[in-house]
């Protein structure tokens, strides 16, 4: 059986924490592969480590042990302009919060991220949008949307650059059943294409849509 190629790495990932003369461990050795067409959900309890390992994924913050590979190049421990061009280009990022700029509209959030990854394709904008069901919202700016629609909102913009990784924390946290089988086919279809997701999520129909899960608690791999 032929192997699917991996997109990304993390292997034996640790973040240290301190607050005063207090040390905690948010990571505790975390290793996984991400492969071609997978679609992978990650699951655990409130401070298992879920928002840090994303960030850690993304480049957004750095590893005290171990690293992160995506499409074959180390991300970690490279300057953070190394890491923003990776990011831009290779990877797709949907926090639960600060997705969005505030004095842009809808539209103009998604266009500046795909024009950071260099790819802007103005045609495949509606669409996307429209699949959302967020097409009205194009004009609307961030401090007047809804926290279902600002997910979708900043789901649309983490895709928009098509790129090869997609990382999303709770994007159908606030969504009605309708809007959460709309976003689970978007994401199907989009693994479909080559490419990998993976969601952090307390969903149980998102977690039965996805090709396999990895549960987090204290900071460890606990199932995978």
């Amino acid at each position: 059986m032929e192997v699917s190629p991996c997109l990304l790495e993390a292997h034996d990932l640790y973040r240290f924490y301190h607050v005063g003369e207090e040390e905690t461990l948010a990571l505790k050795g975390v290793s996984f592969l991400l492969r071609q067409g997978e679609f992978v959900v990650v699951q655990g309890p409130s401070g298992s480590g879920k928002s840090t390992l994303l960030n850690c994924l993304a480049g957004l913050d750095e590893p005290d042990g171990g690293y992160v590979n995506i499409g074959g190049h180390r991300m970690s421990r490279k300057p953070e302009r190394v890491r923003s061009k990776m990011r831009a280009r290779d990877i797709g990022i949907m926090l639960q919060s600060d997705n969005l700029f505030s004095h842009l509209s809808v539209e103009e959030n998604i266009e500046l991220q795909m024009r950071l990854a260099g790819c802007w394709r103005s045609k495949e904008v509606p669409e996307l949008l429209e699949r959302l069901g967020i097409a009205e919202l194009r004009h609307a700016r961030p401090t007047g949307l809804s926290g279902g629609e600002a997910a979708r909102v900043g789901l649309a913009v983490a895709m928009s650059p098509q790129p090869t990784v997609l990382l999303a924390d709770e994007p159908t946290g606030e969504l009605d059943r309708r809007s959460e089988e709309a976003v689970l086919e978007l994401l199907d279809d989009y693994r479909r294409k080559g490419r990998a997701v993976l969601v952090v999520t307390h969903s149980q129909s998102v977690a039965e849509a996805a090709d396999r899960r990895i549960e987090l608690l204290d900071g460890k791999v606990i199932h995978e």
